[in-house]
């Protein structure tokens, strides 16, 4: 059987590959860390100190661009992530959209202040970049979920150096062109391709002020341990989640099953939002299960470019594919009831169909993230159980609830433990226009999106007069 990888490592030569076909997407060679980074100092003074207002034009001009260049970009994601076409078009206009919102966010979170201090002269809180940031990005969202991290910096006034995942490199080398052509001062924008050498080398790095992480918990995880006696770095985490969908009473099954199906399998179920727990009280189960199990059996799986368009294209590689298979059947073991088997259709490629099991009977559940297409069940009595069964991971990314009146989501809202709670609308799809992050082992409480402009720049306070004035009244000497 053949082995489809999405990347390979040969002689310091990285490849990617197309999980859906096994083709060659990209090949390259792997980033000087220290070359990349010594330019990037180099060039922090003169783009730090370049007005606001130039700043925020180009990074318009990089909007242009990317829009230019749409339709290559959307079918390049589409390629080396393996999400069908229609997915990865909505993941270009994400990139595109957060200009605008970033330039809002950074008025609003980090403006100017100044206080009147009559005789004592006036206070003024102003905000400075940090210098260096190291931007570490995930497969799942090639372009959107970095981009997210690389615009508001560079709006702030750091530099970027820009390490994609060795899955997606062919995504992040566009990304940067489009900067590139923006007519962005040489050097402010810098990718560094390569594996995981790569990217512990710019954690570790003097030259480097702050990491900007989005990716697994393990990683963030090493990240933040290898960071911990180095408190002037900043470092923000956004990590996974095992989200919990509780479903409680609704007149609509068939709108709750929907939610329910958009919420653990978008993207194949590679999304740190998506739900990985079904939590469901008992007097709605059988009617929950006859609309949603017939309806994920309906999802279309296949060719990011196949027509009609799939729900669903590969997960991004065979090595992630056993792994989740493997996964599936060690629940099964475990107690778990299979309600609809999680299949590989192609023994030669990462095609998985949706998989939900039942792990109600199962009396440790492992508390990991299953970054995949496998929908966990578990029954309760009540909300209040259903509400306990959510918290009960060391997680805390999204969750949602599907049904109830607004008292039942008010104690939901209440007592849930996540950075994202929805009520009748789907664990993920979050909106940029919010602040997005978790707790636990979701996050280390730096909420990106709208606040990413809080940890791309410091606040800096000030107490100011135009001459000096002072005195000293009491202690001195006759």
């Amino acid at each position: 059987m053949e082995t489809i990888r999405a990347y390979e490592v040969t002689e310091k030569i990285l490849v990617s590959y197309a999980p859906a076909t096994g083709e060659e997407v990209w090949r390259g060679p792997h980033g000087d860390v220290d070359a990349v980074v010594s330019r990037a100092r180099r060039a922090w003074p003169a783009w730090a100190a370049l007005a606001l207002g130039n700043r925020i034009e180009i990074a318009r001009r990089f909007a242009n661009e990317v829009r230019a260049d749409a339709e290559r970009l959307a079918d390049l994601i589409a390629s080396e992530a393996g999400k069908p076409v229609w997915e990865a078009r909505t993941e270009v206009d994400a990139v595109i959209n957060k200009i605008d919102i970033s330039v809002q966010a950074y008025a609003e979170r980090t403006g100017k202040k100044k206080l009147d201090s009559a005789l004592q002269g006036s206070a003024a809180v102003r905000h400075k970049p940090h210098g260096v940031m190291a931007v570490l990005g995930p497969y799942n969202f090639p372009a959107h979920l970095p981009n997210g991290h690389m615009i508001p910096a560079l709006i702030a006034g750091n530099i970027v150096v820009f390490k994609p995942s060795e899955k997606t490199p062919g995504v992040g080398e566009a990304l940067v062109e489009c900067w590139k052509r923006s007519g962005a001062p040489e050097d402010t924008v810098q990718i560094v391709n390569g594996g995981p050498e790569e990217g512990k080398a710019l954690v570790a790095h003097p030259g480097v002020d702050g990491v900007l992480f989005t990716g697994s918990a393990q990683a963030g995880i090493a990240i933040n341990r290898k960071l911990a006696a180095n408190p002037g770095k900043m470092v923000a985490l956004e990590m996974g989640g095992n989200n919990p969908i509780v479903v409680v009473d609704t007149p609509k099954m068939s709108d709750a099953a929907a939610l329910v199906i958009q919420s653990a399998f978008t993207t194949a179920g590679q999304r740190c939002t998506a739900a990985r727990r079904l939590i469901v009280i008992d007097s709605v189960y059988d009617a929950l299960m006859a609309e949603l199990v017939p309806m994920a059996r309906r999802l279309l799986v296949g060719d990011p470019f196949a027509e009609p368009q799939p729900f669903m294209g590969p997960v991004i590689d065979n090595d992630i594919a056993d792994r989740l298979s493997e996964s599936f059947l060690a629940l099964l073991t475990a107690g778990g009831k299979a309600l609809l088997h999680m299949r590989k259709t192609d023994p030669d490629r990462p095609f998985l169909t949706p998989g939900i099991i039942d792990t109600t009977a199962i009396a440790d559940r492992p508390d990991v993230e299953l970054f995949g297409p496998i929908l966990q069940v578990i029954r309760v009595p009540d909300l209040d159980a259903g509400i306990a069964e959510a918290n009960n991971t060391r997680f805390g990314l999204s969750a949602s609830l599907i049904g109830g009146s607004p008292d039942d989501y008010g104690r939901f809202w209440a007592n849930i433990r996540a950075g994202i709670i929805n009520w009748n609308r789907p664990t993920n799809g979050a909106s940029s226009s919010a602040p997005f992050g978790g707790i636990g082992l979701s996050g280390n409480h730096r909420p990106a999106a709208y606040y990413a402009a809080d940890y791309c720049a410091y606040p800096v306070a000030s107490t100011e007069m135009d001459q000096p004035r002072a005195n000293i009244g009491v202690g001195l000497k006759e």
